[in-house]
């Protein structure tokens, strides 16, 4: 199984270097296929630019194979070609917008299967906001205030992106509607990363704050935790 990196927002504003980093480097580095899915910034048609910003923000790190899968809708998220790129990417990069879009789209396609070929073959899967939220069982869909059935590869949790901007704000409401699940907000330029041994580590210049049913506890840049 690979390993699981998910981020707060503003990923490409230059200051994601650390946990973008530490993917790259769980990848097997700067030669690995690093695959850039921008189906979150579809719906407002800004997929292009973005998943061009995301090829260039690698490409600054030191990756010299990045390249954007234009998985956009539920037709391209079922083409053939394109699961084949996911399958042998090893760090694959959800961008955010989104996230409901992205979580249906993505949701028992092709290409996220191919995605999970990927990932259980060891392969990075890295998601940033939207990309983050819609990796775990459950998120938040803020346009139309309601919660969804994420793509479940963190059980039992639900990101609060861009924690320390407005996704504080989030969480009395969510948590009041999961009070049973484990809420991570996530700030801006902040990543968690999990290790073999299944704990998580922050990566990165802000914090991982847990709302869990009894406390909330915040960790910083090196600290470690559980889930």
């Amino acid at each position: 199984m690979g390993y699981l990196l998910l981020e707060g927002g503003a990923e490409f504003g230059g200051k994601m270097s650390e946990p973008d980093l530490r993917a790259i480097e769980l990848a097997g580095g700067f030669d690995a296929p690093i695959a850039i899915i921008p189906t979150a910034a579809a719906p407002d048609n800004n997929h292009k630019r973005a998943g061009n910003n995301g090829v260039r923000w690698f490409q600054s790190l030191g990756a010299k194979n990045v390249f954007t899968v234009d998985v956009i809708d539920s037709v391209s998220a079922n083409d053939a070609n394109f699961a084949a790129s996911l399958r042998t990417s090893k760090l694959i990069y959800l961008l955010g917008g989104f996230p409901r879009h992205l979580g249906e789209t993505l949701a028992n396609s092709l290409c996220w299967s191919a995605a999970m070929e990927a990932y259980a073959q060891g392969a990075v899967i890295a998601g940033s906001s939207a990309g983050a939220m819609v990796m775990c069982e459950h998120y938040y869909d803020p346009h139309e205030r309601k919660l969804l059935r994420g793509l479940n590869l963190v059980p039992n949790a639900c990101v609060l992106p861009h924690h320390n901007n407005f996704g504080k704000g989030w969480a009395g409401q969510i948590k009041q509607k999961l009070p049973e699940a484990v809420l991570l907000g996530i700030d801006e330029r902040t990543g968690m990363v999990n290790n073999a041994d299944g704990d998580w580590e922050v990566k990165g210049g802000g914090e991982v704050t847990l709302y869990r049913s009894d406390s909330i506890v915040s960790y910083g840049r090196g600290e470690t935790f559980s889930l």
